[in-house]
């Protein structure tokens, strides 16, 4: 218990009842003076007014209500009137604040943040687009951590809207095939069709029918520019069916074409594959040794192609370690003369790198098996969502990247919805899961949480998989509603846990008390069960908010056969393990490899392209101000190897392309007045940034008009720039383009947002839904735990009357027994005189 004083200064008082105790001590030797001062004490603590902070849980029939109520731009596509009419029906009911956002911004984050943590529970009429103010994951997540219950009411969609946006770099490089993607969004889920047209500089470049069944569809185009300087790319949509807002159909995106950037190449072999790819692309110079520093200080980007580490000197390694520090660029390429074959093990060039050159070491084996509880218990008490969003915090943890991982869930039956176990060292597979995750929100399994039928099913998927085995239940823990059940789940743990298989148990705690989570004893079921199969240190118990990941047991590396070889294989079939990356994320690289260099990626590093069998073969990291990228194979046509000659052909070369556009970062040059500046949407400003790399008065101009120029840095400008019309403008001649207001770019429900919702403890409704459930919702979900002051100033005076009481008492008792015995002897000496 902490307590604290409201009125500490009061405790000065202490000090005259010190100095007049011990005066009165030293005149009197008797023990009232000590009970006196301690009463005295006691009185000074009261009149301090001590405090300490209790908790309390609460519960309102009539809980504190938010609607907030999404009435901007682009909602002209929904039902009108949802969060009126759901306000309407909730204030004559409850206490209810109705908040209205209008205009051409969305700002529901700024509303999540605003209500959260005053004891209110918000409810969201919106499709869950944020484009203004706090970032809505944010405010979300500040929610949860404040104990605020978020509710989404999704309003039926009336109308189909489409929307247009070209994604891709705003600098490009002069000759080169330049990729972009037409992206076009619709709000409806059916058959959408369009008329597509591109317009290259203001002329019509292709044009075409299309049509999507699909939320989005992305549409690839390249084009190569031959001149410097600003350009220009239109596309336009004409749809042929329901359309509310044409603002959206136009997008126009500004080019700016620059020098090819000039890098160093380092090789033997300049005919190579790798090299005839970046002559192609870039101003190459081409050299057998390292130049040294002067010669690449103009290079954007230094590529060491099969070079064994005793070509480089450590002068020479420092120098490219401060030009990499400084924000240039490193490519290493691999070979027979490299990495592992190059003795760049614990070498000062081995410290660049995201690849230490040694063999990966063993980190497979672990199959792993997410038992979720989805009884109708788990719905009802708000643990769902943080049953949901704790699986799908483990699936995302480091220690699972390469594991093996299936997700069974169970309440009424067991049921295996990962169609097996799934290999998660590929993101998409990740990403399958936690869409299947996600879409339990619309999930119930009936009342009974039958743990044992969830295990067997569980069991099934682990019978036939060799290495570390391990099963993680999820559940509210209301496992113990009939005794035979639960003695069932025991029977059904004990005989997983003799078969090798570790189990975890995330012990959820619920809204309120409900039986069958804790036994006659108040011992928690999920416990007991732990404790039966002599797991009981791997029993959590977790507040809702709270996202664990069990400490899973060290996988050990089996004993190596010393009479058994490696086996090698005649080609390695070649996997994109982060497919989202700058690098990878337009190439699909297919075929396979017939040899790599043995490395293992460092901690922090990223590894982008892997064999099948786990070996990295790009791997990449940030250096300082710079980006490190290691090829571990060769160049497509190395001295006495030949292993990658499928990575520079067809669709594959657009690895080696992306690879060095991202260690070259930036393309332009550093010469003379740089100014960059993203592209922007009506009503949104634009922040541009001037550098002068060489002496001069900075000036800027906005379509004609004069720009004031704010110094931020060493000969670093800035400024904000917000035209009020949309189209292309010009700055001095870098082009600046305004599209539609970003309000209307994002069309249709959000369904990102709804794992972010459930995780704060709300649900998702529909328009009836949330007339007919919300209340109710939030009635249960306003029990909650509050801590209050509480005086003790009361229990002080109680004390120093008791003691004051007890010493009169006990005065009272001696003096009463002192008497009795003066009459005693004065009655003896009476009747002796007698």
């Amino acid at each position: 218990m902490n307590v604290s004083l409201e009125q500490p200064e009061m405790l000065l008082l202490v000090i005259p009842v010190i100095l007049a105790g011990f005066y009165l001590l030293r005149n009197t030797k008797t023990k009232l003076v000590e009970w006196r001062m301690l009463v005295a004490f006691l009185l000074v603590l009261a009149l301090a007014s001590p405090v300490t902070l209790m908790t309390n849980v609460v519960s309102e029939d009539n809980p504190s209500l938010v609607v907030v109520s999404d009435e901007t731009g682009s909602m002209g596509i929904f039902q009108e009137g949802t969060g009126t009419e759901l306000y309407e029906a909730l204030t004559a009911k409850t206490p209810t604040t109705f908040i209205q956002l209008t205009g051409d911004k969305t700002s529901l984050g700024d509303a999540v943040l605003q209500y959260s943590g005053s004891g209110s529970q918000v409810v969201l009429v919106t499709d869950g687009n944020n484009n203004a103010g706090k970032d809505l994951t944010e405010a979300l997540e500040f929610a949860r951590e404040t104990d605020t219950r978020v509710y989404l009411v999704e309003p039926e969609l009336e109308v189909n809207d489409l929307s247009v946006q070209v994604l891709g770099d705003k600098t490009v490089v002069v000759e080169n095939e330049n990729e972009f993607e037409i992206l076009v969004s619709q709000a409806n889920d059916g058959l959408a069709s369009y008329f597509l047209k591109v317009y290259v500089d203001g002329e019509l470049s292709q044009s075409k029918h299309f049509s999507q069944e699909t939320r989005e569809m992305t549409i690839p185009i390249t084009r190569a520019f031959d001149t410097l300087g600003a350009h220009t790319l239109r596309v336009e949509i004409e749809p042929d069916g329901e359309d509310l807002n044409d603002i959206n159909n136009e997008f126009d995106k500004a080019l700016y074409v620059v020098p090819k950037p000039k890098i160093t190449l380092v090789t033997d072999e300049s005919d190579s594959p790798l090299g005839q790819i970046l002559t192609n692309l870039y101003e190459v110079s081409v050299v057998n040794d390292y130049p040294g520093a002067n010669k690449i200080e103009d290079s954007k980007a230094l590529v060491l192609d099969n070079r064994f580490i005793n070509t480089l000197s450590e002068k020479e390694v420092k120098e490219i370690k401060t030009y990499v520090s400084d924000g240039n660029g490193l490519v290493v390429v691999g070979g027979e003369g490299a990495y592992n074959y190059g003795n760049y093990l614990n070498s000062s060039l081995e410290a660049l790198l995201p690849v230490i050159s040694k063999p990966s070491e063993f980190k497979g084996g672990r199959n792993v098996v997410l038992m979720l509880d989805v009884s109708l218990s788990a719905y009802n008490h708000g643990t769902a969502g943080y049953i949901f969003g704790n699986a799908i915090n483990i699936i995302n943890a480091e220690e699972l990247k390469d594991a093996n991982v299936g997700v069974i869930i169970f309440g009424s039956l067991g049921k295996d919805i990962s169609d097996g176990l799934v290999y998660l060292g590929l993101p998409q597979n990740r990403e399958i899961l936690e869409e299947k995750i996600r879409a339990l929100s619309e999930f119930k399994s009936g009342d009974d949480t039958l743990l044992a039928e969830g295990l067997y099913t569980a069991q099934d998927l682990l019978e036939e998989e060799d290495g570390e085995l391990d099963i993680i239940i999820i559940s509210d823990g209301g496992i113990g509603l009939k005794e035979q059940q639960f003695q069932e789940a025991v029977n059904a743990a004990k005989e997983i846990q003799e078969q090798g298989v570790n189990l975890y148990f995330i012990h959820i705690e619920p809204s309120g008390y409900y039986t069958g989570r804790i036994d006659p004893k108040g011992e928690l079921y999920s416990q007991k069960l732990m404790d039966a199969i002599g797991r009981g240190n791997y029993h959590y118990f977790i507040q809702q908010g709270v996202f664990y990941t069990p400490k899973f047991e060290s996988i050990e590396k089996p004993p190596e056969d010393e009479d058994e070889e490696e086996i090698e294989l005649d080609s390695y079939p070649l996997i994109e393990y982060s497919p989202d990356h700058f690098i990878t994320r337009n190439v699909n690289v297919t075929g396979d490899i017939t040899g790599y260099n043995d490395v293992t990626s460092k901690a922090g590093a990223e590894r982008l392209i892997i064999t099948v069998t786990g070996k990295p073969v790009l791997t990449t990291w940030r250096f300082g101000l710079g980006r490190v990228a290691a090829l571990s194979t060769d160049n497509g046509e190395g001295q006495g190897s030949r292993w990658s000659s499928v990575l520079y052909t067809g669709q594959n070369a657009r690895l080696i392309s992306g690879m060095s556009n991202w260690a070259i970062g930036n393309p332009r040059a550093e010469e003379g007045a740089v100014l960059d500046g993203p592209d922007t949407w009506l009503g949104t400003p634009a922040e541009l940034t001037l550098i002068m790399y060489e002496e001069g008065v900075p000036k800027l101009k906005l379509d004609g008009e004069a720009l004031d120029l704010a110094l931020t840095g060493r000969n670093i400008y800035e400024t904000t720039v917000s035209p009020d019309t949309p189209g292309l403008h010009d700055i001095s001649g870098y082009p600046l383009a305004v599209n539609y207001p970003l309000e209307f770019r994002d069309v249709g429900i959000n369904k990102e947002v709804e794992p972010l919702v459930l995780a704060t403890g709300g649900n998702i409704y529909d328009s009836r839904e949330a007339r007919a459930l919300l209340l109710k919702d939030a009635r249960q979900n306003s029990e909650r735990e509050v801590q209050e002051p509480m005086s003790l100033k009361m229990y002080v005076l109680l004390a120093a009357l008791l003691l004051y009481l007890s010493e009169i008492i006990v005065r009272r008792i001696r003096e009463m027994r002192k008497l009795r015995k003066l009459q005693a002897v004065q009655a003896a000496k009476e009747a002796a005189g007698e």
